[in-house]
């Protein structure tokens, strides 16, 4: 790796997952996942930095489907770990080799993907969610932080409006029209 003076700004991503009825889940209920990639975040929750790019999408529960990535329902929990996957893969493919920290609301999908719990549900996805972790960490300093979830930190709203409206079947709210807890 080059030295830190030579590196990108480094990179904080938000994730999130959102699932429409988390009891008695099945491969048919709705649930999706959203990231925001900030550059220049202070961490505080203020909504400092930029938005790079942000992404949201469907969880998919189909494993003859595109973008199956091994979960057996549609829940929150894959949600939060399907956001991850996303997040790394868009690391893997995007992001050259800024250090980057993934804030999570979910201790659960982020303990699961730094490989510090086992996961008993779901064992394919967390598998590929840990694989994609140790990949990506090859290449520069991977950090999970948890958030507080539904207490006003700007991007992790912003992460959860994009699972939401996924979950929805809704495009989001353009960032300049978009609140903090906007749903």
């Amino acid at each position: 790796m080059p030295p830190a003076s030579e590196k990108e700004a480094e990179l904080t991503i938000y994730v999130d997952g959102s699932c429409q009825d988390n009891q008695n889940v099945t491969a048919k209920t709705p649930a999706a996942w959203g990231v925001v990639v900030v550059v220049g975040d202070n961490q505080r929750g203020m909504g400092t930095g930029a938005v790079q790019t942000e992404v949201s999408g469907l969880v998919v529960t189909d494993s003859e489907a595109d973008g199956f990535l091994g979960a057996e329902v549609g829940s929150n929990n894959t949600a939060e770990l399907s956001a991850i996957a996303h997040a790394l893969r868009w690391l893997l493919e995007e992001a050259g080799d800024s250090d980057a920290i993934i804030r999570g609301d979910s201790q659960y999908a982020l303990e699961i993907a730094q490989e510090n719990w086992k996961a008993k549900a779901n064992v394919e996805l967390a598998s590929r969610v840990q694989a994609l972790w140790r990949e990506v960490s090859k290449y520069r300093v991977l950090t999970g932080v948890w958030v507080r979830a539904h207490r006003g930190h700007r991007w992790n709203e912003r992460a959860d409006h994009l699972a939401f409206r996924a979950m929805q079947g809704e495009n989001p709210l353009p960032l300049e029209f978009w609140k903090p807890g906007q749903r």
